[in-house]
């Protein structure tokens, strides 16, 4: 009778913590939400990164080098990696799919068409090597310029998917951990959102147990793609409030995350 009371109770407590695993699959928390801002801008050394860690947040600043803010401010970009922000890569030179009469504005010597593999290959090493020269590290992420992920029918990253813990695309999406797909990350593009409409993506992020990743441009400016101060004020001001529910990390530390829970080691 005891054993079979000691067995029942063995079965209860792997029960009971199996719920407790799905409730909060995310580093023991509901959901993952990751802030990513793109094209090493002004705005996000001036406003972006001391409103993160004012509230002790972390984000993942994709940098491109054909942006003058890198060279201009390298100590506050290498001081900004050192707070725990990741410095991701954008690619040296922002390549785009110039093919299509909506990409009028993409210019014919940053033209992805017009690249061959090999030198979108080189590209993305070496800003990688600019990278490590600025944050000291050999781990990070990457992001697809413009979303685009292929010249012609190739995959450049397939190329140099080992030298990175994974890659933001822009398609949006939430998905669980064993479903996302490193190679090509799910998030959503922010351009004139509100706040409510943010706070709602996280309230949907906590239900589903999903990760969700921000892509913001311009914050109050600096760039066309754009959201107001206030709003991404009032999503990282509903992240504090929750933040027993919601795991915020830079995405490399997600990815590794990730990739730790789908191999099982």
């Amino acid at each position: 009778m005891k054993k079979q009371f000691l067995f029942l109770l063995l079965c209860v407590t792997a029960l009971q913590y199996s719920v407790a695993q799905q409730a909060k699959p995310w580093n023991g928390k509901q959901c993952a939400v990751v802030l990513t801002y793109d094209d090493a801008l002004n705005v996000h050394l001036d406003k972006v990164i001391p409103a993160l860690d004012s509230l002790g947040f972390k984000g993942t600043f994709y940098l491109t080098a054909e942006s003058p803010v890198i060279g201009k401010r390298i100590p506050e970009w290498r001081a900004a990696a050192m707070h725990g922000h990741e410095l991701g890569n954008h690619t040296l030179n922002h390549p785009c799919d110039g093919g299509t009469p909506a990409r009028w504005w993409v210019s014919s010597e940053r033209d992805l068409t017009k690249y061959t593999v090999q030198r979108a290959v080189n590209e993305i090493r070496e800003m990688n090597v600019l990278l490590q020269a600025i944050d000291g590290k050999t781990e990070r992420t990457f992001a697809f310029p413009c979303g685009d992920t292929k010249i012609d029918t190739v995959s450049f990253y397939k190329l140099v998917e080992k030298e990175f813990a994974g890659a933001r695309g822009v398609q949006p999406g939430f998905k669980p951990v064993g479903e996302v797909q490193l190679d090509d990350i799910n998030c959503f593009g922010i351009n004139g959102h509100s706040g409510d409409y943010m706070i709602d993506l996280v309230k949907k992020a906590m239900e589903s147990h999903t990760l969700l990743v921000f892509l913001f441009h311009g914050v109050g400016g600096d760039h066309a793609i754009n959201v107001s101060l206030e709003a991404h004020r009032e999503l990282i001001r509903y992240m504090k409030e929750h933040e027993r529910e919601i795991w915020n990390a830079p995405l490399v530390d997600v990815a590794k995350y990730i990739k730790k829970n789908q191999t099982g080691k």
